[in-house]
């Protein structure tokens, strides 16, 4: 069974993601953090987010680079955005993700693109969202944790910034596939959004 959950920054997909896959005993992929990773090759190397052909180079990386926690950064985020619009970066890093996608068994993936490009055929979709102000608060807490002074009003246009990149680029743009469940979780906890997300997942396996 494959598992497509996409969505904006900060709306709580990981989460829900991470979720279904303990709950189905599903493998799962984290696709932003592919990006993340060609951000931080790109950072780390001295290249040019903004040249495809400098973001290119950067991802023939190695699996060992997901586990660096310096990709969960703001930073790393920030740029992965810049680069995630990259037709030739989507292209390089595709194979990538349907090969994790369609291993023995099925699994988890969540990002931007996975319902409408990446797995297509995937057994349940879902489309998580919240609204801006609640994916800044969300974020802007997670940031202040980890030590950051950034502000909420800074997070909040990088928010709605990273949604303008997201939405508007050419290639696979961020948006809900047709046969996509939509899942609002800003005024659900945590616990209340898996449940809502396992019980779409339940519904959209019985059809």
């Amino acid at each position: 069974m494959i598992i497509a959950v996409d969505g904006p920054a900060a709306s709580g997909k990981g989460t829900i993601a991470r979720a279904l896959a303990k709950h189905y005993g599903l493998p799962h992929l984290d696709t932003g953090l592919l990006y993340r990773a060609v951000a931080t090759r790109v950072l780390r190397d001295g290249m040019d987010p903004t040249r495809e052909a400098d973001c290119v180079a950067a991802c023939d990386f190695a699996d060992s680079l997901l586990d660096d926690p310096w990709l969960r950064t703001d930073e790393a985020g920030q740029t992965a955005s810049i680069v995630s619009a990259h037709p030739l970066v989507r292209s390089a890093l595709l194979r990538r993700q349907r090969k994790f996608a369609q291993q023995p068994g099925g699994a988890v993936l969540d990002g931007r693109d996975i319902g409408t490009v990446i797995a297509p055929d995937a057994d349940a979709k879902l489309f998580v969202k919240a609204t801006p102000a609640i994916r800044a608060r969300r974020r802007h807490t997670e940031l202040a944790k980890a030590g950051s002074s950034v502000t909420y009003d800074r997070v909040l246009a990088d928010i709605r910034a990273r949604d303008e990149r997201d939405s508007g680029r050419a290639t696979a743009p961020l948006t809900m596939a047709a046969d996509a469940a939509p899942l609002d979780t800003s005024f659900l906890s945590i616990e209340a959004a898996v449940e809502r997300a396992i019980a779409i997942v339940e519904g959209q396996r019985g059809k």
